[in-house]
């Protein structure tokens, strides 16, 4: 198939594109690299020896995304394009949903016009707010308590909304939870701008001496060592679970959600010790103000995904702390 990747030079997308690429797909993305590199494509083909179609445009443009298509046919789209940082949302709501609404809105209005009616969306398990137990079914109340949790969650309600009078729209939300880890190549991972708003690249830039100490945003939670408690998922297997994703996709109609996450739930402070671990590093850390928008607990149930689009998965912890330093040494 023939398949159209938003924000594919970005941290999930880019893992992606090399599954995709991997199990035959064509593959061409568009972005506009707000918060990655042109350099990811050549890693990706050295990592696949594979080209993709490159295409700059901004979904907020809807004109410049035209022209991606003119040119081109496509059996679906993943859409990964948006911005994604829980504190900035807080900080600068409205960019927010003009960037993850309006954008997607151009996105939609083009994949009508140009027939292309399937589309797996990139949600988040912030659509459940805080919830009330874990581990997090599909069918929870949805809630949320940030700005970037209420633009996933309207995204998904204006795409549940394309196929009530068009039954030909597929659409495929995929709330995941916390995705850590690189590929095992090194060459590919998670490498934000400026100070990171996610652990992870945290816990990296304390431990390659960037910055003098992680800060850990509140340890009153009611948790084990009262710090914030997450499914953390490896990126490569996340890549995957959207892969899986296109056949269901293609053989269905309507709307299907699904988790992807472990099913095991790991606090800040097990993130950290984890990683010193793995990699024999210390990470000094120091404990701040609870951040705006966090919630105490989240973990996911991840069984409707391994029963209708064979997936689950893999990686444990220890692999993705291996991995996200083995790429991280590779950018200092």
């Amino acid at each position: 198939m023939k398949i159209l990747v938003t924000g594919g030079t970005g941290y999930i997308g880019s893992h992606t594109c090399v599954e995709l690429l991997q199990r035959g797909h064509e593959v061409a993305v568009f972005d506009n690299l707000y918060n990655s590199g042109i350099d990811v494509l050549g890693k990706i083909k050295q990592i696949t020896d594979r080209e993709v179609m490159f295409y700059k445009a901004d979904m907020r443009d809807k004109e410049s995304m035209r022209p991606v298509f003119e040119e081109n046919t496509f059996d679906a789209v993943i859409h990964f394009a948006g911005l994604k940082a829980v504190g900035e949302s807080v900080a600068k709501p409205l960019l927010y949903y003009q960037n993850n609404i309006a954008g997607t809105l151009n996105l939609c209005e083009l994949m009508k016009e140009y027939h292309c009616k399937r589309i797996i969306f990139s949600s988040s398990a912030t659509v459940y707010g805080s919830p009330k137990t874990v581990p997090v079914t599909e069918d929870f109340p949805l809630s949320t308590t940030n700005p970037y949790g209420s633009s996933k969650r309207m995204l998904e309600g204006i795409l549940s909304d394309l196929c009530v009078p068009d039954k030909e729209w597929s659409v495929i939300l995929l709330r995941y939870f916390n995705p850590i880890g690189a590929h095992e190549s090194g060459l590919l991972g998670e490498n934000p701008n400026g100070i990171p708003n996610n652990l992870m690249p945290y816990i990296i830039q304390v431990a390659a001496g960037k910055l003098p100490e992680l800060g850990v945003f509140g340890n009153d939670y009611d948790t084990p060592d009262g710090t914030g408690v997450r499914d953390y998922i490896h990126v490569v297997d996340l890549a995957r679970g959207h892969v899986n994703a296109l056949d269901k996709a293609v053989s269905s109609s309507g709307v299907n959600i699904y988790n992807l996450g472990t099913g095991n739930g790991y606090s800040v402070l097990d993130i950290v010790k984890a990683f010193e671990e793995a990699n024999k590093l210390t990470v000094p850390y120091s404990i701040k103000p609870r951040r705006a928008g966090d919630i105490a607990v989240c973990y996911a149930d991840p069984k409707k995904a391994k029963k209708e689009l064979g997936w689950e998965a893999e990686y444990g912890l220890t692999r993705m702390c291996r991995d996200s330093w083995r790429f991280a040494k590779q950018c200092l």
